[in-house]
């Protein structure tokens, strides 16, 4: 039986942040979501509570941005469910149109590397230190595919989701040994995701569901994992009805640009 953890979501309300949470909810984890739209995240606790699962699910309005928040959320999400097991930083910040480097605007970049990785710094130092006094814990960064790190036209959500990933393979390094492990999560592809509007997508077949996210997050927060730290998952490679030993070999990579998990 599957024992169940305390899961901080950050951007939680929707897309892949919403995906993950619905199937770790109804693997029997326990939720704290965190969103910056009070609107969207009670939908998602009237869409839990549709599901009969309303007891699992409490939800925080706060903004990654700002560690005041950050502090705040954690403390909630104590008094709601006691100790946090596992940090999934899903929170991210994208232009809604393609923009070179020089044409951006100060608060275009600020935005994007405040979201994208402060934000994911600010949710981890506050989580670390109660999971390095139990011995174990898991945290789990939302990343992209190295191609859009570098791609042209990318800017400044390229270069953001790159520091992550330089702070992904440091931090699993700094925490090796501790019981506490750090990977990342990315879908494989554009996703199916309101953000990505229909009128630039009209083929949505070619988008990856954000569902594919499920099976590897749920792997990602057992104990199953617990050898692992400093991958990234290519979740629309993972298949649910494979062995592990083959998933990995499929769809895990060490992160920070150091290649495949196997020779």
């Amino acid at each position: 039986m599957t024992q169940s953890r305390v899961v901080l979501i950050t951007g939680a309300s929707l897309g892949l942040g919403r995906a993950m949470a619905l199937g770790l909810l109804e693997a029997g984890h326990r939720i704290f979501a965190m969103g910056r739209s009070r609107e969207r995240l009670a939908a998602l606790e009237a869409e839990v509570a549709a599901l009969g699962r309303a007891e699992q699910l409490t939800t925080a309005q706060g903004d990654v941005r700002v560690a005041a928040d950050c502090e705040a959320t954690l403390e909630a999400a104590r008094r709601a469910f006691g100790n946090v097991d596992v940090l999934i930083n899903n929170a991210g910040f994208h232009l809604e149109e393609s923009a070179k480097f020089y044409e951006l605007s100060e608060a275009e970049w600020r935005a994007s590397f405040d979201t994208n990785i402060t934000g994911a710094f600010f949710m981890a130092r506050a989580v670390v230190g109660g999971m390095l006094a139990r011995g174990w814990g898991r945290i789990v960064n939302h990343q992209t595919n190295y191609a859009t790190m570098l791609r042209a036209g990318m800017n400044p959500y390229g270069p953001a989701k790159a520091a992550l990933e330089a702070a992904t393979a440091s931090w699993a390094a700094e925490l090796a040994g501790t019981g506490v492990t750090v990977n990342e999560i990315l879908p494989g592809g554009a996703a199916d995701v309101a953000r990505l509007s229909v009128e630039r997508f009209p083929d949505r077949s070619k988008l990856v569901a954000p569902a594919v996210l499920v099976a590897p997050i749920r792997w990602l927060v057992s104990t199953e994992s617990d050898a692992y730290s400093g991958y990234r998952i290519v979740a629309n490679r993972w298949n649910a009805g494979a062995t592990i030993s083959d998933n990995l070999a499929a769809a895990a990579e060490l992160a920070g640009w150091r290649g495949p998990l196997t020779p």
